[in-house]
């Protein structure tokens, strides 16, 4: 805890990763964390290890105010259900990492770890930050269109989306119940495998979460494949948007891994996705947020007032339209995974844009968002002027561990 202090006191002023951060109280867990040790009482698999919390997910003990002014100063009745799990298997929660206005597009104030003039992404920005300035060896995010696997591309860390459901959503800021995924950041594909499985913990209070036996991600994770993996490269309607650096790295890829790689070509339609996803998030987001509208409009950003606005205008038929297609785009992918193991294809369109202004684009992560499908960064190419590249592996809907296991066996061979 104390060398995690030091490196956020060194890096903090630059980085801006934390919305709430009180160096005694983290302190005081991590000592307490020690003395039920030095006690020989019963530990779990995060034991002591500190982990930061996007600042859209419930704190008991801490505050939790999603990003804007409307919530300044709320302190929650009690922990996320994924907070509780975190604490059961003995982690300390450091501290609340800076997200977007509430978990949308207009930016926080986190900078970018490798260059602070450029964008570190959104919505789970601090978290991602914060894990790549060392600040933090783990941190929990939310993903509602790309806000995982989209800053841990631009920051240069592994992050992880899990199958939609598998994670509780219960005490997060609710956005969209089609869409809304928790997700996590690490240093490590096998942090990820020990995060997430940490964090799907059955909730029955959950709607569509059904009891199971514990996911053993990690357990799968550092086995060896029982044949070496095949990957589809997808490309995706948007491959056009690659910008330069993005393009050059993956083609090297590919041919680096030619043996283990085939195409799969997505239909035309495929491109009618970020219509039908941003119809069902922006009609989601207006019944979510509307009391915060109606109070305090004039106190939100110009594009989260325009998303609720064109989110109220949606009709009921545009909407179930949209979200009738969830189930066959999603059974129409299972040709790929009846063939290959994962789908390889960029986290996003290149390195963190210039500017902070803007979080970036989503688009490279909306198709599987859209589907539930686990998806994972990892952070492979880096451009020329030193900033980090996404490589986005997808999984079928809850084949996590396997994916998990494929990432790190794609990391091995590049080795």
């Amino acid at each position: 805890m104390k060398a995690c202090l030091a490196q956020i006191e060194a890096r903090e002023p630059e980085v801006q990763a934390w919305a709430h951060l009180d160096p005694e109280h983290a302190l005081t867990q991590a000592r307490e964390a020690d003395k039920r040790r030095s006690e020989g009482k019963p530990t779990g698999p995060l034991h002591g290890v500190p982990v930061g919390i996007k600042d859209i997910i419930d704190t008991l003990d801490m505050p939790t105010e999603d990003g804007t002014v409307l919530h300044s100063g709320r302190r929650p009745w009690q922990d996320a259900k994924i907070v509780d799990a975190l604490r059961a298997a003995g982690a300390i929660i450091l501290g609340k990492t800076v997200t977007t206005e509430m978990a949308t597009y207009a930016p926080g104030k986190t900078r970018n770890p490798h260059n602070p003039e450029h964008t570190p992404g959104g919505s789970s920005s601090g978290s991602a930050a914060a894990v790549a300035a060392g600040m933090v060896p783990l941190a929990v995010g939310t993903q509602t269109n790309g806000s995982v696997i989209r800053p841990a591309a631009y920051c240069g860390v592994f992050g992880f989306k899990p199958t939609r459901g598998t994670v509780s959503c219960r005490g997060i800021l609710a956005q969209s119940e089609l869409l809304d995924q928790p997700g996590c950041f690490a240093r490590t594909v096998e942090d990820l495998a020990l995060l997430g499985e940490t964090l799907s913990t059955y909730d029955e209070h959950q709607k569509g979460m059904r009891p199971r036996s514990t996911l053993p991600l990690l357990r799968v994770c550092e086995e060896e494949p029982p044949l070496p993996p095949t990957l589809s490269l997808v490309r995706t309607p948007w491959w056009d948007e690659l910008d330069a650096d993005a393009r050059e790295g993956f083609s090297e890829l590919i041919d680096h891994l030619s043996d283990r790689i085939g195409e799969f070509e997505m239909p035309d339609s495929s491109v009618q996705v970020l219509e039908w996803h941003k119809t069902i998030m922006e009609a989601d987001i207006a019944a979510s947020y509307e009391s915060d509208y109606e109070r305090g409009k004039e106190r939100m950003s110009k594009s989260l007032r325009e998303q609720i606005e064109r989110g109220r205008a949606v009709s009921v038929v545009d909407y179930r339209r949209a979200a009738a297609r969830i189930e066959p785009i999603t059974e129409s992918l299972d040709e790929v995974f009846d063939r290959f193991d994962a789908i390889i294809t960029p986290s996003a369109q290149g390195p963190a844009p210039h500017g902070l202004d803007s979080t970036g684009s989503p688009q490279f992560c909306t198709l599987w968002t859209f589907c539930g499908m686990p998806a994972i960064n990892l952070p492979l190419l880096t451009t020329g002027n030193g900033l980090p590249v996404g490589v986005q592996l997808v999984g079928r809907v809850g084949d996590d561990a396997r994916l998990l296991r494929t990432a790190r066996w794609l990391l091995t061979t590049l080795a």
